[in-house]
């Protein structure tokens, strides 16, 4: 499996293993930070602003990609996180340091957009779901090792020292992207301009991507939630110092440990049926954290949701792209992620309204995100008709799986 992708392929997914290392190993000391500034009660701003920013940019990374090139796409995300990372020693104030998440939003607006269009044209179509879970394991990686790394650093050096890792590891991320060659034809590659980001109503949004962008978003709002109140919800049952980022990692090993099967399962299986399930444990992992009065029951609660997390990610990137025409591909991904930022600043901003630091509702944080995953498995169980059949791979069979009837998707 390993021999069977090309150069570009690894070379990709060590650029996304930096890109989210860099954002990532921040999330841990931030709620903590922005309460020594004094906006403790903004916390759940955290989260909300970063994807606010990422899905307003996505409609326009989209474009761009499909235009001007899936590499500068990429490169302009992880430059913003540079020079994001690079100011947060600055940003001394409560109103600067906002203002600085909103802008490094516009990092995960356009790097994983240009990131999957990229894979996308450079692996088969059967081996889609498997690529994808590939590349969300060097993600996931990323993920985990970001907060432990982050915590480690501000706690032997200093929190500066943290900020500036974070803006390493992304220029890190753009020397890699420079290795690469551009798989945007060019008959279809345009030179940058100012008229590019005007948009009309059909390149904000793709229709044919409608059924997995709703699925993404109501099984991504738990996310939001979840990294809001977490590090409170670890604080209070006593892991500090090193033990602080015990949720993430055993989250993300969890997820890392089903990606790659995952990614074969709904490639053999379909992407509606692994969905279905995914959701399923999603749900689970939710009712335990609702319920979590020791450090065991908590870290269990993480392992599920992992579990889920790794079953539904490659698999809802995969259906998207399934569903994408080759030369709309980066607007099929972008509106995928439109859905998710969505999701995840919406689950942000109602957890920090819901706790507003008080612990004894916590379980009401996570039950509000136990009913966004049961939302998602009603609509897969019955909004949506599914058949184990591959991917889509010709125009024809893209037509007749959109005649089904929007919102439902035939995969």
């Amino acid at each position: 499996m390993l021999g069977s992708y090309s150069r570009g392929f690894w070379l990709m997914c060590l650029s996304s293993f930096l890109f989210f290392l860099s954002f990532n190993l921040l999330l841990p000391e931030l709620p903590d930070h922005l309460a020594h500034l004094g906006g403790g009660e903004y916390k759940g701003f955290i989260i909300a602003l970063f994807t606010l920013t990422a899905a307003i940019s996505r409609p326009f990374s989209g474009k761009l990609t499909d235009t001007v090139g899936r590499i500068p796409v990429m490169v302009f995300g992880s430059l913003v996180c540079f020079v994001c990372g690079f100011f947060y020693p600055w940003a001394l104030t409560v109103s600067s340091f906002l203002l600085l998440r909103l802008l490094h939003g516009f990092s995960t607006g356009f790097k994983p957009t240009g990131t999957a269009a990229f894979v996308a044209d450079i692996v088969p179509a059967d081996k889609r779901g498997e690529a994808m879970g590939l590349l969300g394991v060097t993600g996931s990686l990323g993920m985990a090792a970001g907060p432990a790394f982050g915590s480690w650093v501000a706690e032997h050096f200093s929190l500066n020292a943290m900020f500036y890792c974070s803006s390493a590891a992304a220029l890190l991320s753009v020397l890699v992207q420079g290795t690469l060659t551009e798989t945007l034809p060019r008959a279809q590659r345009q030179r940058f301009s100012f008229s590019l980001l005007k948009l009309k109503l059909d390149e904000i949004l793709e229709p044919r991507v409608l059924a997995p962008a709703l699925t993404t978003l109501l099984c991504l709002l738990p996310y939001g939630a979840v990294l809001t109140v977490i590090p409170d919800q670890t604080r209070l049952l006593g892991l500090t110092g090193p033990t602080k980022g015990l949720f993430y990692i055993c989250y993300t090993v969890a997820s890392l440990a089903v990606r790659l099967v995952a990614g074969k399962a709904s490639d053999t299986h379909g992407r509606v049926p692994v969905l279905r399930w995914s959701a399923s444990l999603l749900a689970l992992g939710l009712a335990v954290l609702v319920w979590s009065p020791s450090v065991p029951v908590f870290l269990l609660g993480a392992v599920i949701f992992g579990v889920g997390t790794g079953l539904n990610s490659p698999t809802l990137y995969a259906w998207t792209i399934d569903l994408s025409h080759p030369e709309r591909r980066g607007r099929g991904v972008a509106t995928m992620y439109i859905a998710l930022e969505v999701g995840i600043g919406i689950g942000a901003l109602l957890a920090g309204w819901i706790f507003d630091n008080q612990p004894a509702r916590l379980p009401w944080v996570h039950a509000l995100s136990l009913t966004s995953v049961l939302l998602a498995l009603a609509y897969l169980l019955l909004g949506v008709r599914a058949t184990p059949a591959g991917p889509l791979t010709d125009e024809a069979a893209v037509n007749r799986a959109m005649a089904v009837g929007a919102p439902e998707e035939m995969v």
